[in-house]
């Protein structure tokens, strides 16, 4: 039999790649067989995790891009489509947090957190549209977040985009299912990241999230990767439209005792 979740000789491009949840997928797309472009804001980071892929043998280059800016997006597609000859995942993973009471929070931090996360990944979305179309088994996923379902205490910037990230993975997959595009979201529990790590780490917001998270613990960026290598192959083929909390049960959870 086939292996529904064997990825060689795919293209997949990773935005917001260079650290955390996001350099997880990418790295875990490589294993799997894929040939893997990761980018992001920083050169030096976008480096190291080409580097990382170039050592399991698979093929890749170094192009940083800025979810903020069209023409950036464009630019990347427009190189990998010339050194690679094709795209057919598309990860959208740049993020941002500001946490502070809403009440405080300025047009431009709101602006600037949806304008990362919801306007990011739309233009990623409409930029490698054509190339996912023309692969036959285009894949898109969008990273969503557990404050797409359920309110997070003083970010709710983020919580907004992320709600809308949701939607428009449903539109999306709507809209695009009669071109091949298969567009999903993946919701990632509490997961210890550079954007959240003072955070979580030994505070009181970290043991309330594990006294509500089934698993009693936080996850590990690594665990990310079945659910993206799953929405990325095959084994998706009559998946879209659906957002896969991979959470150690917090979603699940009524009352825990």
């Amino acid at each position: 039999m086939p292996n529904l979740f064997d990825l060689s000789g795919r293209v997949a491009v990773v935005v917001g790649a260079t650290s955390g949840l996001g350099r997880a997928i990418a790295i875990g797309l490589a294993q799997h067989g894929a040939h893997v472009v990761p980018s992001g804001r920083r050169k030096e980071l976008v480096e190291s995790a080409c580097e990382e892929i170039k050592a399991m043998g698979r093929r890749t280059l170094v192009h940083p891009a800025n979810v903020h800016d069209r023409h950036s997006v464009d630019a990347l597609r427009d190189t990998v489509l010339k050194h690679l000859g094709r795209v057919d995942i598309l990860v959208n993973a740049a993020g941002n947090v500001i946490r502070q009471p809403t009440i405080e929070v300025s047009e431009e931090q709101w602006t600037s957190v949806l304008d990362t996360h919801l306007n990011g990944a739309l233009r990623a979305c409409q930029s490698f549209y054509d190339a996912l179309k023309a692969s036959g088994r285009g894949r898109i996923i969008n990273i969503a977040s557990l404050s797409s379902f359920t309110a997070f205490y003083q970010v709710a910037a983020y919580s907004a985009a992320k709600t809308a990230v949701v939607s428009l993975t449903r539109t999306l997959a709507c809209e695009w299912a009669k071109d091949g595009i298969r567009v999903n979201a993946i919701a990632p529990g509490v997961f210890p990241t550079d954007l959240n790590r003072s955070t979580i780490m030994g505070t009181p917001r970290g043991q309330e999230l594990l006294m509500r998270t089934p698993m009693g613990r936080f996850g590990q960026p690594e665990e990310l990767v079945g659910a993206a290598v799953l929405l990325a192959s095959d084994g998706a083929s009559f998946i879209t439209g659906q957002c896969l909390a991979v959470d150690g049960g917090y979603l699940a959870l009524g009352v825990g005792s």
